[in-house]
């Protein structure tokens, strides 16, 4: 029979999306990144079709003799893996992570301290988004310009003052380190908790090139699961600390998630072994990357945010693009040249110009994890420039940048599907092409 034109339709729109983004795009969203071929085999299982509510061996369905051990398999290794007690993978998203422990920490009406929304907090940590959902009060900690990075010795006046319930760090714009041990101990002081969102750490927490707050004093981290920590879109929650632990866990069912989205648990346990193996070389490129990046992009004629504390120790980088029309602008004139970045407030930014921002913010995880290295984001530097700086045509960058991509296609860091695994099982990537 012939196919009905709206399912032709929505096949032919996924397939020029997976030939777009994953084959023919330089992706510098910070944001995002690519499962393995091993991960997405395990990710594409009949557990996408199933329901288990509850924690393991206390559900409420039946059929889950497997996904309760695979469940416990994810707790055991990511707790292995980030060298911590406690581990509750059930939150669907980053964001979904932060409603449960706000939500365990304070009442509508308390206080919260969070980094500045300008200088790179997640719209979660806000009254704009999660936090003010839940009618949580969001007062802005100070940043310091010069060392772009949390005001210690303000912050410290300010908990003492505000006595908040619970003060967040990380960000969605994190170039260096939060002072979590110096905040911690000024919060525990008054009696309040430090929340740590670190979503897009995770995957350098992990390859040890970054921190871990935990460690630092932080009572609870939060994060998503798709960063720096290449693995499925979904959340996590982890501490050292038993009674949050346990509050965490009976809050996020049934407060904030039903059903937990099954078929990302074995993906994320077969990436949490992949990190176990790979994570300290692919953590530290990502990271010589960026620097190197960062350095391209400026020798390029760009304004390169930070430099005197020489850029960035993540995988972002922060680009002020005001002399050529802002953020908006750029984002798309390159996405025309199939380099994929995300418009950015900066510092001095107004909240209300979310939408034309003064900064772009990229990010080198994702082609990382495609090979790429620091000659390479040199020459993504080139095409850049040829966008934004010498007004050239993106469609005649686009060629270029195309041709490019066909030298970084096969994900590194990570585990191809075994063929003899696939001869004994039933796993495929229906991946369309």
């Amino acid at each position: 029979m012939n196919l009905p034109p709206e399912l032709t339709r929505v096949i032919e729109l996924t397939a020029s999306h997976n030939r777009w983004r994953r084959f023919e795009c330089i992706n510098l969203i910070a944001s995002e990144n690519v499962m393995s071929p091993l991960a997405e085999a395990a990710y594409f299982t009949d557990m996408m079709h199933r329901y288990a509510e509850g924690k393991p061996g206390k559900r409420y369905y039946q059929g889950n003799v497997y996904t309760d051990e695979v469940e416990l398999l994810v707790m055991e290794l990511m707790s292995r893996l980030l060298k911590v007690r406690y581990v509750e993978p059930r939150p669907v998203s980053g964001t979904v992570a932060n409603a449960v422990v706000f939500r365990v920490l304070a009442n509508p009406g308390d206080k919260a301290l969070i980094a500045p929304v300008q200088a790179g907090a997640h719209v979660s940590h806000t009254k704009f988004g999660t936090l003010g959902a839940l009618g949580i009060e969001h007062i802005e900690l100070p940043f310091d310009l010069d060392s772009w990075n949390i005001d210690v010795d303000k912050a410290v006046k300010l908990i003492e003052q505000v006595r908040p319930k619970f003060v967040t760090l990380g960000a969605s714009v994190y170039l260096f380190p939060h002072p979590t041990k110096e905040i911690s101990e000024a919060a525990h002081a008054v009696g309040a908790k430090v929340v740590h969102d670190v979503a897009h750490v995770l995957g350098l927490i992990a390859g040890e090139r970054w921190p871990n707050p935990i460690h630092e004093g932080a009572d609870v981290a939060t994060s998503s699961t798709h960063k720096t920590f290449p693995g499925p879109q979904g959340g996590l929650i982890y501490t050292d600390d038993e009674e949050m632990y346990k509050l965490v866990s009976r809050y996020v069912f049934p407060w904030f998630v039903s059903n937990h989205h099954l078929h990302r648990l074995p993906a994320t346990a077969v990436t949490a072994i992949e990190m176990m193996y790979f994570g300290e070389a692919y953590a530290e490129q990502i990271v010589r990357n960026a620097k190197a990046f960062a350095e391209a992009l400026a020798e390029e004629g760009f304004k390169v945010l930070a430099e005197h504390l020489g850029y960035t120790r993540s995988h972002t980088i922060v680009v002020d693009v005001r002399p050529w029309g802002g953020g908006a602008k750029v984002a798309k004139l390159l996405e025309e040249a199939n380099i994929i970045v995300n418009k950015n407030l900066l510092p001095w930014d107004s909240p209300e110009a979310v939408k034309d921002p003064s900064g772009i913010r990229l990010g080198t995880q994702e082609m990382t994890r495609f090979g790429m290295r620091e000659g390479d984001f040199k020459e993504v530097a080139r095409f850049m420039r040829n966008v934004v700086i010498d007004g050239r045509d993106p469609t005649e960058i686009r060629r270029k940048v195309v041709e490019f991509r066909k030298n970084f296609l096969e994900v590194r860091y990570g585990f191809d599907v075994p063929k003899e695994l696939l001869e004994r099982s039933s796993i495929k990537i229906p991946m369309l092409l």
